[in-house]
This record gives C-alpha cells, sequence and structure tokens, in this order.
C-alpha cells in the first residue's frame, strides 16, 4: 500500500461493522414488523408471523455481541476531549465544510463519539428489556407491570437506534471518504488531516523521528 495512504479500519475491524449493520437491518425490519399492524407485511421477509417472532429476540442478541466487537475496538477513541466542546459550539461551521476554524479532533470527532454511546446505551437497553419480554424464555420470571414497562422502553430505545443509524448513514455519506474507509480500510493522508487532525498527528509522529526506520503506516486504533 502506497505511504500516502493510512490505514484507519483493519479488515476484522471493517467485517465486524457490517456484521453488526446485516444484523441490524434484519432486527429492525422484524421488530417494525411486530411493532404495528400497519407493518405485518415485513413478516414475508423472515418467513411469516410466527418465524418473525422466533427469529427476532435472536437476532436481537447477534447484533449486541457483534457490537461488543466494535465497543472492545474503539471505546477508548470514543472518550471525550477538550476539543469535542468546542467543536461542538462550532458545528455550524462543519455543517457548511469550513473545518478551518473548528478545533482538531482525534480518530472520531464529538458527534461520532455522541452516537458512539448512545448507540451502546440503545444496545444495552434493547438487550435487557428484550430478555424480559422474550416470552419464550424468561417473561414468566417477571409480572405484567415490569413486562409492559419493558415493551415500552425497548419500542423507545428501538426508534433511537433505527433515528441514530439513519444519521450515522446521512454522515458517512455527506463527508466523502467516510464509506471509503469502511469498504477499503484506507483513508488519504489529506483527509486524515483534514477531518481528524490529532488523529493523523498521532499516527504519524514516527516520521518525525529520523531514528524510526520508514514503514507503511498500520497503526490501529
Amino acid at each position: 500500500m502506497s505511504n500516502k495512504t493510512i490505514l484507519r479500519y483493519t479488515a476484522n475491524q471493517r467485517t465486524n461493522h457490517w456484521l453488526v449493520a446485516i444484523v441490524f437491518f434484519m432486527a429492525g425490519l422484524s421488530g417494525l414488523a411486530l411493532f404495528h399492524p400497519s407493518m405485518f407485511w415485513l413478516t414475508h421477509l423472515f418467513g411469516g408471523g410466527p418465524w418473525t417472532r422466533i427469529l427476532h429476540p435472536f437476532m436481537g442478541v447477534a447484533m449486541f455481541v457483534l457490537f461488543l466487537g466494535l465497543v472492545v475496538n474503539f471505546w477508548r477513541a470514543n472518550f471525550f476531549i477538550a476539543n469535542d466542546r468546542q467543536w461542538l459550539r462550532r458545528i455550524d461551521r462543519v455543517m457548511v465544510n469550513d473545518e478551518e476554524a473548528v478545533p482538531p479532533v482525534g480518530k472520531y470527532n464529538a458527534g461520532q463519539k455522541l452516537l458512539f454511546w448512545t448507540l451502546l446505551l440503545c444496545m444495552l437497553a434493547l438487550l435487557f428489556t428484550g430478555l424480559v419480554i422474550w416470552r419464550a424464555w424468561f417473561s414468566a420470571f417477571f409480572g405484567i407491570t415490569l413486562i409492559r414497562w419493558s415493551m415500552l422502553l425497548h419500542a423507545l430505545a428501538g426508534f433511537v437506534l433505527i433515528l441514530s443509524i439513519i444519521i450515522h448513514i446521512y454522515a458517512g455519506l455527506w463527508i466523502k471518504g467516510s464509506v471509503d474507509a469502511m469498504l477499503h480500510g484506507w483513508v488519504s493522508r489529506a483527509w486524515a488531516k483534514k477531518h481528524h487532525a490529532l488523529w493523523y498527528r498521532d499516527i504519524t509522529r514516527d516520521e518525525r523521528n529520523p531514528d524510526v526506520p520508514e514503514r507503511p503506516i498500520t497503526k490501529k486504533g
């Protein structure tokens, strides 16, 4: 790989991401099918109503387990720093692609970090409420009041999760090069320096040290 590009995501990280995406769409569609009669037709994608009810919780658990792989890989990079607060105050400049007046950020900007923690909270809420209302296995251990509240919270967490993913997809398409990074793993140095200057400085610091032999940049995390 040319030394003019930087590795942003490894093959394992990209595979993990796309597996989460696939299972998310399956769990989301099956959940919508069970949420309201007007969307019950979506059950045909999963073999009908009974099969949808059987498969939905298993897909939800699979989504959570796969998402944990992303958490393990990226949680350190999603802690907030001082520049993130300033970035949020100047998000109006980011929206018009004028990042010259915006503080430099690390591997992820404040918006991406907020999304990460929102997704994690939603996943946890969906997991625990889903276990409470999973009739075939666990709901017999809980009272009807807790089950009803869990169903409400499950639907709310699902709504927030779907809305967050829509924002995630839009942002990925809006910032040119973001989708390519998750497809191929590599980004240009110009892209890294423009959108994630602190991360760029961190992973290229060895190049300014003459005692370090020249090599392709493949730092992870």
